[in-house]
């Protein structure tokens, strides 16, 4: 999904996750950018150290955008869907 040449991007996993949890709680970009930074739990779902600065907001939807241009926006959705609950 993502050029081995060019803008070095945040791994996608994270950021389809970030997604997730971003749908889940109804946050918007900013908020979500925000929890990143700032909040242990996130930290901890996205394997991230303490502290790890987090990444500006616009990258979500830069992401987003990314998965659409690419046609790979159902397999996010088939990703989370098949993820064993419990």
């Amino acid at each position: 999904m993502y050029p081995e040449r060019g803008q070095p991007a945040a791994a996608p996993w994270r950021l389809a996750l970030v997604s997730v949890l971003q749908f889940l709680e109804e946050l918007p970009d900013p908020q979500a950018a925000d929890a990143v930074q700032g909040r242990i739990d996130w930290k901890y779902a996205l394997s991230l150290d303490l502290t790890d600065p987090g990444f500006d907001f616009s990258v979500l939807s830069e992401f987003r955008d990314q998965l659409v241009d690419e046609g790979q926006e159902m397999l996010l959705l088939e990703m989370v869907h098949n993820v064993p609950c419990g």
